[in-house]
């Protein structure tokens, strides 16, 4: 499996497109922007976006899908059954799909949205706007913090300290170094 990561300076969000090695079908996460470097990632690698994740429905990890559908036949999964008037295959907590040959797991993390998904793969977590290198995401109320930081002290902490981080803003990490350094997750 192959992880690449894509940046985009429209909503500074990150995608990954994930795939086997060697291409065919491949998943694609949090498309907030699509632009010529992204398509040139994908066709280079040989791959088939035939699926679409997408940790939140906020546009800074959605607005690259109007582009993608007329360019890929792809299902898209998230926590709503609609997103920009696409229907999508609902991904509940707990949910565990293999998509392109490769097995996801989604659990849901509400408080930055209450559509907040993380997905598993392998070793490596796609946290949208959960979970970033040195702080956890925004939120609208202190009770909406306080559930987002309970979500992710009882879901992810526990994971292994060498879980890599993905997130949808910002730079990869590892838990450990969350653990260790944020400071979003050492107040409670």
């Amino acid at each position: 499996m192959k992880i690449f990561f894509h940046f985009s300076v429209v909503g500074f969000s990150n995608t990954y497109l994930i795939g086997n090695t060697g291409g065919g079908d491949a998943i694609l996460i949090d498309p907030g922007h699509m632009d010529i470097e992204l398509l040139k990632l994908i066709e280079d690698n040989n791959f088939y976006i035939r699926h679409i994740l997408l940790t939140h429905r906020h546009p800074s990890h959605t607005e690259g899908l109007r582009i993608l559908m007329k360019i890929y036949d792809s299902e898209i999964f998230a926590n709503s059954p609609f997103i920009m008037d696409y229907k999508v295959k609902t991904l509940s907590d707990g949910s565990i799909v293999n998509l392109s040959g490769i097995q996801v797991s989604a659990n849901l993390i509400p408080g930055h949205s209450s559509d907040s998904l993380v997905y598993k793969i392998q070793d490596a977590l796609f946290t949208g706007d959960v979970l970033m290198a040195g702080r956890i995401g925004s939120t609208k109320s202190s009770l909406s913090r306080s559930l987002l930081i309970r979500s992710i002290q009882e879901r992810i902490l526990p994971l292994n300290d060498n879980t890599l981080i993905f997130p949808g803003h910002g730079t990869p990490t590892t838990l450990f170094v969350e653990k260790m350094f944020n400071s979003d997750l050492k107040l409670v």
